[in-house]
C-alpha cells in the first residue's frame, strides 16, 4: 500500500468502525447525534483503534439495523471491496461463472453473498477447513487451495483476483477465451492477457460515499453479512495482529471491542 499513500507516525490503526455520534459539526445534513453509524476512517489519518474519533460525514452511513456492532464494524472496507469489482468494473450477466479466489476472508466472504444475489455460478478456493463454511454463504462450489488445484477448472467466465502472484498466475488458465480478470491491488503479477485472450482490469477501490451507502443498504435487503471470526478488547489488538500474521484469522474479521473490554 505504500504505492498509494503515506502515513504520517506515530499512527492509530484501523480503517472500520462502528458507533454513535457523539458530536456533529455545523451544515451536516442526514446525521444527527445519537445516531448509530459505520465509519471508513481516512487511511492517512487517526484510525479506528480508539474510543473516539473526528471523522469526515461522507465517511459515515448510517449502521443497518439487523447487524450487529460488531459485523457493522465489519462491513465498510471489505464492502466495497466486493461491491466495486462486482458491480463496477466487471462486465456480468445472470449464469456467468465466477472464481472468487480467498473466499473464506472478509472480502471474499462479502463477495461471494454479493454474487450468488447476483445470479452467477459462484466458486471459490479457500483452505480445506472452510469448506463448509464457503458453501453456507452461497458458493456453489469451493476448492480447498490447500488440497486440491484450482487450476483443474475450466471456462470460466471471469475470475476475481484478491491474492495476486502465483494465485493471479495460475488463474489464465481457467478462464474461456475473453473471459475476464479482475484483481485488486496486491501481490506483483506478470500481465498475460494478451496470451490467453482475456481481458485484465484492476477495480480501483475507494470509500466513495455513493459506494459506502450502496454497500450499507446491502445488509438490510438480505444480501450479505459481514464476517466476525472473533471480537476481542481494545487492549488485545496485538494478539489480534499476532493471529493475522500467524494465518490463523482465517474467516472474516477481528473485531476490536472499545465498550466493555469483551
Amino acid at each position: 500500500m505504500q504505492a498509494h499513500f503515506s502515513l504520517a507516525f506515530p499512527k492509530i490503526p484501523g480503517r472500520d468502525g462502528a458507533g454513535v455520534i457523539d458530536q456533529i459539526g455545523e451544515g451536516i445534513t442526514g446525521l444527527s447525534v445519537s445516531d448509530k453509524v459505520c465509519v471508513a476512517a481516512d487511511p492517512t489519518r487517526s484510525g479506528t483503534y480508539a474510543e473516539v474519533i473526528v471523522c469526515a460525514s461522507s465517511r459515515l452511513v448510517k449502521k443497518p439495523p439487523n447487524l450487529s456492532t460488531s459485523q457493522a464494524a465489519a462491513l465498510l472496507q471489505p464492502g466495497v471491496s466486493a461491491w466495486i469489482p462486482m458491480c463496477r468494473t466487471a462486465t456480468l450477466s445472470e449464469g456467468m461463472s465466477v472464481l472468487i479466489h480467498g473466499g473464506a476472508g472478509a472480502v471474499g466472504s462479502q463477495m461471494i453473498q454479493l454474487a450468488r444475489h447476483l445470479g452467477l455460478n459462484v466458486t471459490t478456493t479457500c483452505r480445506a477447513q472452510n469448506i463448509d463454511y464457503v458453501l453456507g454463504l452461497g458458493a456453489h462450489r469451493a476448492v480447498a487451495y490447500d488440497r486440491d488445484d484450482f487450476g483443474l477448472l475450466r471456462h470460466i467466465d471471469i475470475v476475481f483476483d484478491l491474492i495476486g502472484g502465483e494465485t493471479h498466475a495460475r488463474s489464465y488458465q481457467v478462464l474461456k477465451a475473453g473471459g475476464q480478470l479482475i484483481y485488486l491491488t496486491a501481490m506483483p503479477f506478470e500481465n498475460q492477457a494478451e496470451k490467453y485472450g482475456v481481458t485484465v482490469t484492476r477495480a480501483m477501490i475507494s470509500d466513495a460515499p455513493k459506494a459506502l451507502h450502496a454497500v450499507s443498504q446491502l445488509p438490510a435487503e438480505g444480501v450479505l453479512t459481514p464476517g466476525v471470526m472473533a471480537t476481542l478488547p481494545l487492549a488485545a489488538a496485538a494478539d489480534a495482529h499476532c493471529h493475522v500474521d500467524a494465518g490463523q484469522v482465517m474467516r472474516g474479521r477481528i473485531v476490536l471491542n472499545m465498550e466493555d473490554g469483551g
